[in-house]
């Protein structure tokens, strides 16, 4: 289907370990979805020293390219990333 974006991934009950995208600009926003049910995951920015919650419906703009980021084991639940 027609999308502004240039790709699509979709991560099923997957640790993310921390990296920085490769494709797309310094410019370019990432928009991040979380779904799932009962989990309690964290989106890890290490470069700000962020943890956020990254609950089921959070949704994100992220410099992929820029920001280190990572998510690491969330307990409980089913967890669903669009990305």
């Amino acid at each position: 289907w027609p999308s502004i974006f240039s790709g699509l991934e979709i991560i099923a009950n997957r640790t993310t370990l921390s990296h920085r995208d490769v494709g797309g600009a310094p410019s370019l926003f990432d928009l991040l979805i979380s779904l799932g049910s009962g989990h309690k995951a964290k989106l890890v920015l290490a470069d700000v020293g962020a943890e956020l919650d990254y609950y089921p419906g959070t949704m994100t703009f992220i410099s992929g390219k820029v920001l280190q980021h990572s998510i690491g084991p969330w307990g409980e639940g089913e967890r669903l990333v669009i990305a």
